[in-house]
């Protein structure tokens, strides 16, 4: 797919970076290590107007002795793990394939448990306005599609999409993905800034809500019920705290257990709360459309969620041929994982 701007190799950045201080660098800011003892305190990027895994599990009491250090937000999770892999900051979450990428570049992370995905109610989808020419995959030749990012989900689903709809590398090409902060996709679609754009979650249901929009496909149409990204923690970080590791990996996949168990107005609520204590200038106004974690299996990471984007990670060279998942995840710090599998690790 043509790229509406030059697309940067953040994987080449976070080597350099890496490179530059030191291959990561020893536990700096918040991270003052003494002997025997272990970071307590974890630097992170927030989503504006949501609710993450690692702010519920804290607000759940999960964590313990374990504090969260929000830094800011981002709408990125290509830029999120590479915060990560540069100790900017202490855990980041992304797509697999941009995890995979990451990795691949030498960048020393790990994916420790999924954190987002689709199933039948909670699924990202991709709209056009209700009038558009476009009906199907070929109309999308030479057309401009919003996405968050490039270089990540949408990306490979919109390749995967268009594949598997039988048109060539080179048509596909010809299809071109502009970056867009997810709040304005909306409005940039109905004012036709771009001839279609990606939508999830609470957006895509109150864009649903207003009318004039016509979806063209999603991604559970694609693949079912699926995990859709990691949460990954440095090499170094897990080495020096695996203590802490297992018990923030653990919080997150209670945390997700306890969403996917609770009924719908009872997470509603706790959203809220979090948010409006937590005196960020946000609004709750679109937690009323949320659904369901999206999240299988308490965030047990697989070789399927891997080898799923493989044609995608080939096609786009960042792996040749095939791809070895157990060089990207783990399961061993989610003891939530034993009961799902069978086993850890």
């Amino acid at each position: 797919m043509k790229l509406h701007r030059p697309l940067l190799s953040v994987a080449a950045a976070v080597v350099l970076a890496l490179t530059v201080s030191g291959c990561g660098g020893a536990a700096t800011v918040g991270q003052a290590n003494q002997a025997g003892t272990e970071v307590k305190e974890l630097r992170y990027q927030g989503w504006s107007n949501q609710v993450t895994f690692p702010e519920l599990a804290d607000d759940l009491g999960y964590l313990g002795d374990i504090e969260l250090k929000w830094v800011g937000n981002t709408t990125s999770g290509p830029q999120d793990i590479q915060s990560a892999a540069t100790n900017q900051t202490d855990f980041g979450g992304a797509f697999t394939g941009a995890v995979t990428k990451l990795i691949e570049a030498g960048a020393p992370v790990k994916g420790v448990i999924n954190y987002y995905g689709a199933d039948q109610k909670t699924f990202s989808g991709y709209y056009v306005k209700a009038d558009s020419p476009i009906k199907g995959p070929r109309d999308l030749i030479g057309k401009k599609i919003a996405v968050n990012t490039l270089g990540a989900h949408h990306e490979a689903v919109i390749n995967t999409y268009l594949t598997k709809n039988g048109l060539s590398p080179d048509e596909i090409k010809q299809v071109q993905l502009v970056p867009l902060a997810p709040n304005d996709t909306e409005e940039a679609i109905r004012r036709g800034q771009v001839d279609a754009g990606t939508l999830g979650g609470v957006l895509q249901d109150r864009a649903i809500e207003a009318g004039g929009l016509r979806s063209l496909f999603n991604d559970y149409e694609l693949f079912g019920t699926f995990a859709g990204g990691q949460i990954v923690l440095r090499n170094d970080f897990i080495e020096k705290n695996p203590t802490t590791a297992r018990a923030f990996t653990t919080a997150i996949a209670k945390a997700i257990k306890w969403a996917t168990e609770t009924p719908r107005e009872e997470v509603i609520a706790r959203y809220t709360k979090i948010i409006e204590s937590r005196g960020r200038n946000e609004s709750t106004a679109n937690l009323k459309y949320w659904k369901s974690t999206g999240v299988p299996d308490n965030g047990v990471i697989k070789d399927e969620d891997f080898t799923r984007w493989e044609a995608w990670l080939n096609s786009a060279g960042i792996v040749k041929g095939q791809l070895t998942p157990s060089k990207y995840y783990t399961n061993e710090f989610n003891e939530l994982a034993a009961s799902a599998t069978g086993k850890k690790g």
